[in-house]
């Protein structure tokens, strides 16, 4: 049943300045949720803490975090579905309530067990719901012409969240401990994405962003089970899980690269990556705003794929230069970035909004997917001593990927 009250006339739109105003009122809240989402960045800030405090070893300092993405992009799904029925405001204040109990329950045990529920599941629940709900609103208010850099505004809150998280988390883990810090970051993100979650609402039926332009409101748009029929979802489920896999094979493992060549100061690249990463979203979605969806992704692929097989004699220096390193994470984590920008917009342009909570859930399985190979890359470590092998896969699956863009078929004319 559709929500009442996110329904309901708001009297704040009935001044002619007021809706504009209102649109970037909902992009600044979707980014501040953002913001605090991207708690998922900072697991490897806690690891060596997790090992010292709790005597974890091998697997279990990963397990967590990996049971967090499967959930945040299994999520996406189901929460994409409550954001279209009952609205972005309902559904983020879920997704608060989620993490910060996530994070609350971790702060009272040691336990294996229930890290993975607070962390990997409840957490990542609180992710999905309060990522799906974040985006699809601040698009509602833009024209089309809008529609990548909005997008990009919106999602380069969870990029860029390791920038304040990183020296943040070491403050509270110096000077509190661990669990008394997750208790700290879960009360936080419960009040901040709640109450951020209250300026979320759609505009009113019949709202055209861009009167002057004589375009009619959208039209209704595809269902999930129409858009799994098409060519184009295949092709953008696969392209995203090569874009964003490859990604994060070597976002997971930054740290350790940098470490041969910068020591102590690794985690400056860390950083740096992090706000290549947000840059990244918000510059790819207003370029493909400017050239297109499809030129975009290609140019990205193509130069991530570059990047990666640069990468190799990069890592295996022991004394190079540190800004190479620190340049090269850089562009990796903006060309990364790029993804989570230039895909949500692929799905508003072909499928309409009306669905594109629950739609764009189901393209978002593929980030679910991708995320796996950074454990693929951690035993091609394992295995071969180097990271060689990693960025060898990296650099296949995104020229696969960039050949993949060439068979993306336009929208059709009148499609919503």
């Amino acid at each position: 049943m559709p929500d009442p009250i996110q329904n309901a006339p708001d009297p704040v739109l009935s001044g002619s300045n007021a809706i504009p105003n209102r649109g970037w009122v909902v992009t600044g809240a979707g980014l501040g949720i953002n913001l605090a989402l991207g708690v998922l960045y900072a697991w490897s800030l806690f690891k060596d803490a997790i090992a010292k405090e709790f005597g974890w070893k091998g697997a279990q300092l990963n397990d967590p975090y990996a049971l967090c993405c499967l959930v945040f992009a299994g999520a996406m799904i189901l929460a994409g579905r409550c954001q279209d029925k009952v609205g972005p405001r309902v559904t983020a204040s879920l997704g608060g309530l989620l993490i910060g109990s996530g994070l609350i329950l971790i702060s009272t045990t040691s336990s294996y067990g229930l890290w993975l529920l607070g962390f990997g599941v409840l957490a990542g629940l609180g992710m999905g719901f309060g990522y799906s709900s974040a985006t699809p609103p601040a698009l509602k208010w833009f024209p089309p012409a809008k529609t990548g850099l909005i997008a990009g505004l919106v999602v380069a809150g969870f990029g860029l969240a390791p920038v304040y998280l990183a020296p943040l988390s070491q403050v509270l883990v110096t000077h509190y401990q661990l669990q008394k810090s997750m208790l700290i970051l879960g009360g936080a993100f419960l009040v901040i994405i709640v109450g951020l979650a209250q300026f979320l609402q759609n505009p009113p039926a019949g709202y055209v962003a861009d009167p002057r332009s004589g375009a009619k409101p959208a039209a209704t748009g595809l269902g999930p089970g129409e858009i799994i029929r098409t060519g184009n979802f295949w092709l953008l489920w696969l392209i995203y899980f090569a874009g964003a896999g490859a990604g994060l094979m070597v976002i997971g493992s930054i740290s350790g690269m940098a470490k041969s060549t910068m020591k102590e100061s690794a985690f400056i690249a860390v950083a740096v990556m992090a706000v290549g990463n947000a840059g990244g979203r918000i510059g790819a979605g207003l370029l493909s705003d400017k050239i297109g969806r499809r030129w975009t992704l290609l140019l990205v692929l193509v130069i991530q794929a570059g990047l990666m097989l640069a990468a190799i004699p990069v890592t295996n220096a022991t004394d190079g230069p540190k800004g190479v390193i620190v340049l090269l994470a850089t562009l990796i984590g903006l060309n990364y970035g790029a993804n989570l920008a230039i895909f949500p917009s692929f799905a508003k342009d072909l499928w309409g909004l009306k669905n594109f909570g629950m739609n764009y859930g189901i393209l978002f399985t593929a980030w679910g997917v991708g995320s796996l190979l950074s454990s693929v890359a951690q035993r091609l470590k394992a295995s071969s001593g180097s990271f060689d092998s990693s960025f060898q896969v990296a650099a296949v699956l995104l020229f696969v990927g960039a050949l993949l863009t060439l068979l993306i078929r336009p929208k059709p004319a009148g499609q919503a």
